[in-house]
């Protein structure tokens, strides 16, 4: 009972104080992810130098789940190469498919708050609308 109140408070700080909900007016990268069955649309910005991800934000509209999950994503890329971030982002999609394993789980710290999720598949594409916009964009 203790790690869902604590899971609960991570995902409603991070929906309702998201550092990371800002236009990034000097961005090197920006990609726009819509999950059009429920209407969450962000536009992800990262500022790189050479293969660093220095800063990051997010700008739109979405339920708690894709707000929360788009901020503590640029939480844990910022500062990481893209390499890393492409890494964790894998992590997190194996979290939600349920098949992550402890290693992973242990690297994706706060986003374990979103675990749950896997078993909401009506809310599967909001935890990851994010990771995928990333995804597209280094993968570009």
């Amino acid at each position: 009972m203790e790690n869902k109140n604590f899971y609960n408070e991570v995902l409603t700080w991070h929906n309702m104080y998201p550092e990371h909900k800002v236009t990034l007016s000097d961005a090197t990268k920006s990609l726009e992810g819509v999950n059009p069955s429920c209407g969450d649309d962000i536009v992800l910005s990262l500022k790189l130098d050479g293969n660093t991800i220095v800063d990051g934000g997010f700008t739109g509209i979405g339920c708690a789940i894709s707000q929360a999950s788009a901020d503590i994503m640029l939480d844990m890329i910022i500062g990481k190469s893209t390499d890393e971030a492409l890494a964790l982002s894998k992590s997190f999609l194996n979290m939600i498919q349920g098949e992550a394993d402890e290693n992973e789980l242990e690297l994706l710290g706060e986003a374990g708050a979103l675990s749950d999720i896997s078993h909401m598949p009506s809310r599967v594409k909001c935890a990851v609308l994010a990771w995928h916009t990333l995804e597209e964009m280094l993968k570009a």
